[in-house]
């Protein structure tokens, strides 16, 4: 069996604004997990010409090539590490990206109230849309792995993880067949050398942290702008809500 070969890769589905750069410090904090932030972003811009924060930067510190990112994820873990888990964006993955390489992945879905990812999302950049989500490309993923499954793949909602981070990860954790470990509730605040180059726009909060932040309940107003964003990505996220872990 070769190194590849012994490695659990989780590939974690997830949309922007969420709580997925604290899920991958989470498992960071492992002693057995290498992980990888957004591995097809560069790639995602270099394709569709998009103005994202940083473009350019982005673009230099990756592969552009979809086939090449696919590659590099799906060889040896860094440092021979038994379990590498791998922070993917849904919207990034392009309709003519091949999808075989997710069939040895164990590919699971972090998913959030679009209410909270629109107000968080607009805070950020002056143009939204339903597309920037990936509420919709993350079901489709979702329902392949279904399809290939026989039964619904892993999902957590952010909610739930805030909740109780170790109800959540014991569960995650059971499902991918790996062990629950302590270690993934707290961390080091401060930058990693494992974070894309884009942390310098969006990481400020994460960077501070030092584990979960405990969740509190708001009133989130989406502006009449943006319902119509919010709407459409509603359906998508109540589908993959009913499959949501319980803790």
């Amino acid at each position: 069996m070769s190194d590849a070969d012994k490695c659990i890769r989780i590939a974690m589905w997830s949309g922007p604004r969420n709580i997925s750069t604290a899920m991958m410090r989470a498992f960071e904090n492992r002693a057995d997990c290498a992980v990888s932030d957004e591995p097809f972003y560069a790639a995602y811009l270099y394709e569709t010409g998009l103005a994202h924060p940083m473009r350019g930067k982005v673009i230099a510190s990756q592969p552009n090539d979809w086939r090449n990112v696919v590659r590099k994820i799906a060889g040896a873990a860094p440092e021979g590490r038994t379990v590498w888990y791998q922070k993917h964006m849904a919207h990034h993955m392009l309709p003519h990206y091949g999808l075989h390489w997710l069939d040895d992945f164990r590919n699971c879905f972090l998913i959030r109230d679009p209410a909270a990812v629109v107000a968080s999302y607009a805070a950020k950049r002056e143009e939204v849309t339903a597309a920037d989500l990936g509420y919709h490309r993350q079901i489709e993923i979702f329902e392949r792995e279904a399809d290939r499954l026989g039964h619904a793949p892993p999902v957590l909602d952010a909610k739930d993880v805030l909740m109780d981070p170790q109800a959540a990860l014991s569960a995650l954790c059971a499902r991918v067949g790996i062990a629950f470990d302590a270690a993934m509730l707290s961390w080091p605040a401060g930058p990693r050398e494992s974070d894309g180059v884009w942390a310098a726009h969006w990481y400020a909060t994460v960077e501070a942290s030092t584990g979960f932040a405990p969740y509190t309940e708001k009133d989130i107003v989406v502006p009449d702008a943006l319902k119509a964003v919010y709407e459409a990505c509603l359906d998508p996220y109540d589908r993959m809500a009913r499959h949501r872990l319980s803790t």
